[in-house]
């Protein structure tokens, strides 16, 4: 077995170059004192809504220490997620995570200063200090939350219990991370092994179906033995959002959540109403699995089941960069050459070594560069990831070239689009000008796992959380028998009728964390929705399609998401963004079928 090999031994041209942020730690630790004092200024504005110019000093005063905060925070956190063993990083983490907090406890006053204060004097203050217009979508956007602010003693009440609101998911992760077994199933090749969390899918899409269905049997044995706790503490996590969403003035919990984007119900009815008039879309694809499993009844533990042999062929990360060039290319020539430069400014980092946080992503600011953390290991699936992750980085990078800095950062609620559109602008270029069968069959069987996993999964998930809180917003009691019944009803809807829905996946809510995120699902489906409406706009030619794509890239954080999709030509309250999304899922089950059966 290979060794992996330490940082140290990784070639310079794999590594990221961290040097345009600091040079060397010792300036990074200059630039830490000199933080640790400017933070302190933050006292000295307690009169900053006493005249215009005091509010514009106190503006330029955070925006300054913002980001040098960012700066450092930036710097340390890259390079300690390069190597985790590193302790001088893991301090230097700590540290600036330390200054940080203290600064946002320093300068708590001042959101409460703002909320006392009606909105009608900062219109005039914009008047004398015009600067200040500058910053009037982020000030206007702070004066949403008024109607929806206490006093600051009872605010200070609620920062206090804060931490017993959120004890229900911090013990759902306890007791599911660290406190639940599983017992042991026999593998491919007989031999006893425990069954995780963490390799639960490995086993439940072998290709021995008795494996799938004793991983399938004892993972929810496991969790009915556990119903009665878990039910407890869903509930406590229900009852704690809906009383904050009371205590804050929002109609619902589910209002109050969907508040911080400025999305409206409509649009989460919207998503759930239009993936349900099409599920036979879905049906179809289960028929397929079916079909190709060759298999007479289609059970819950089928459904992971591989439908084609693990891809073999191998990506040298030159190639595939050439690759993703290739095929990115659509997207226009300023594109590829700013996208270009994260290869030749070195943006990315590359592959494994010893410490090296696992997965990847993307993550800068204003003052960065928007950098790729990759472990990649040369298969088709890490091309993907380089596509997304690139798809990232320059939706940062367009942002933060085109924006002054408080509109730099888009919203977390359009932060799948680029990447999406990417992954699936690969799929399709790869799909079309491939000649390996086994290569084409692999990217369908990849895209319809993304269809099925985000536009439906997800959108059941949604629907689940949307009708529970319901429920108990309307007094009823949500018992175990309650929720297991109703995700069992949502499994068969969704699933449809050529699937067995096994009694055993009435328990299966138990498992999901997402649950305990606030209605967070959805966005997932949204965002894919979307990428594909998008897709489909640029393949087909639709008129300004890529231009309006381009111009939302560069809309950053200057207006809000349902705003922000306009520009791209996107309205997320029409169905047929989700719709376009549906369509290309049924493209992609006709077309491995048609190839499957060459």
């Amino acid at each position: 077995m290979k060794e992996q090999i330490t940082r140290a031994e990784v070639n310079e041209k794999d590594k990221w170059d961290l040097t345009p942020i600091y040079e060397n730690d010792e300036l990074w630790y200059k630039d830490l004192e000199l933080a640790k004092e400017e933070i302190k200024k933050v006292s000295n504005y307690t009169s900053l809504l006493d005249s215009a110019s005091n509010l514009l000093d106190y503006i330029t005063y955070d925006e300054k220490v913002e980001r040098l905060l960012y700066r450092l925070y930036y710097y340390a956190h890259l390079n300690s997620d390069a190597d985790t063993t590193d302790t001088g990083y893991q301090k230097m983490v700590k540290l600036i995570t330390d200054t940080m907090n203290e600064y946002s406890e320093l300068g708590s006053y001042i959101t409460p200063l703002f909320m006392k204060t009606d909105y009608s004097v900062i219109e005039e203050f914009y008047e004398k200090e015009p600067k200040l217009k500058e910053y009037e979508f982020n000030i206007q956007d702070m004066y949403r939350y008024q109607k929806h602010t206490l006093s600051e003693e009872n605010e200070k009440m609620l920062s206090i219990l804060s931490s017993n609101l959120s004890n229900p998911s911090e013990t759902y992760e306890a007791l599911t991370d660290a406190d639940m077994r599983y017992g042991h199933i026999k593998d491919e090749e007989g031999k006893e092994v425990e069954l995780t969390d963490s390799n639960y899918m490995k086993y439940i899409s072998s290709k021995n179906r008795n494996v799938r269905k004793s991983t399938f049997d004892l993972m929810y044995e496991t969790y009915a033995s556990y119903k009665n706790t878990i039910t407890s503490i869903y509930n406590g996590d229900i009852d704690s959002n809906i009383a904050i969403a009371k205590i804050r003035n929002y109609n619902t919990a589910r209002e109050a959540s969907l508040f911080g984007d400025n999305v409206t119900t409509d649009i989460y009815d919207n998503l759930i109403d239009t993936v349900n008039k099409n599920l036979h879309v879905l049906y179809k694809y289960y028929d397929l699995k079916k079909e190709v499993l060759g298999i007479d009844e289609l059970h819950m533990y089928d459904i992971y089941a591989d439908l084609i042999e693990v891809e073999t062929d191998s990506y040298e990360f030159e190639d595939a960069k050439d690759l993703v060039i290739d095929a990115l290319s659509v997207l226009g020539e300023d594109y590829i050459t700013n996208l270009r430069k994260a290869f030749s400014e070195r943006w990315i980092d590359i592959y494994n070594n010893k410490g090296k946080r696992s997965g990847a992503y993307s993550s800068g600011f204003y003052d960065t560069n928007p950098y790729i953390l990759l472990n990649y290991e040369k298969q088709l699936k890490d091309v993907s990831t380089l596509a997304h992750e690139l798809g990232h980085s320059m939706h940062t990078y367009y942002s933060c070239k085109n924006n002054m800095y408080q509109y730099s950062s888009y919203n977390i609620f359009v932060a799948e689009v680029a990447s999406t559109v990417n992954e699936l602008l690969l799929a399709k270029y790869m799909l079309k000008h491939s000649v390996k069968k086994e290569e084409k069959l692999s990217i369908l069987n990849r895209l319809m796992e993304l269809f099925k996993g985000t536009i439906f999964r997800q959108t059941m998930f949604a629907e689940f959380e949307r009708d529970m809180y319901a429920k108990r917003e309307n007094k009823e009691a949500l018992t175990n028998d309650v929720l297991c019944d109703a995700y069992y009803e949502l499994n068969k809807k969704y699933f449809g009728p050529n699937v067995i829905a096994d009694d055993a996946i009435k328990y299966e809510w138990e498992r999901i964390p997402h649950f305990y995120y606030g209605f967070y699902v959805y966005k997932y489906a949204i965002g894919l929705s979307v990428a594909c409406y998008i897709v489909d706009g640029i393949l087909n030619n639709r008129e300004n399609a890529l231009e309006d794509y381009l111009s939302f890239l560069k809309t950053g954080g200057s207006m809000y998401p349902v705003d922000e999709l306009k520009v791209a030509g996107v309205d997320i309250c029409d169905p047929k963004v989700v719709e376009s999304a549906i369509h290309m899922f049924d493209e992609t089950i006709e077309e491995f079928k048609n190839l499957i059966n060459e």
